[in-house]
């Protein structure tokens, strides 16, 4: 995979949480898994298609969750409820879709699909392409960004 790839997905990332929840993350150390699977407690699952195409994932424990939504929704939450997890699935959202417009912006055709939110630990995505893992620490509690996507036959012609 190609840090041009992922670079966009950290950038956005750090932009929506410093535009959206008003702080600054840190970035930890990348690492590379070979397969894509959730080891947090709540993943945000948003496709990329179109000249890349697969998989971005935000994974977090259920505190760090709730105490996100919290900020998102400007409001103290004692559980995650329906508008919770609305809010939390609009988070991977914002962060796709800005990493969308920086892929765009250097000239790769993409799409993505509506993020949907997981409950759950250690569920297998499947991928054909080993993920890139970027741990984003927030005030709120760690992140894991997950990327793993492929450029298609179609963009590598047309690179060439």
């Amino acid at each position: 995979m190609k840090v041009e790839f992922v670079n966009p997905f950290i950038s956005a990332a750090f932009a929506v949480f410093e535009s959206v929840i008003g702080q600054r993350p840190e970035r930890g150390q990348l690492s590379m898994r070979k397969t894509t699977f959730t080891t947090q407690q709540v993943t945000i699952v948003a496709g990329v298609s179109g000249q890349i195409s697969g998989t971005a994932l935000y994974g977090m424990s259920l505190v760090t969750a709730q105490k996100i939504a919290s900020a998102l929704m400007q409001s103290e939450l004692t559980v995650l409820d329906e508008m919770a997890w609305s809010a939390l699935s609009e988070l991977g959202n914002m962060i796709t879709g800005n990493a969308i417009t920086l892929l765009a912006n250097n000239g790769y055709d993409v799409n993505i699909s509506p993020p949907s939110v997981i409950r759950g630990r250690n569920i297998e995505i499947s991928t054909k392409t080993p993920a890139i893992v970027v741990p984003m620490m927030t005030q709120q509690g760690l992140v894991e960004i997950n990327v793993a996507l492929e450029e298609n036959d179609m963009a590598q012609a047309k690179a060439a």
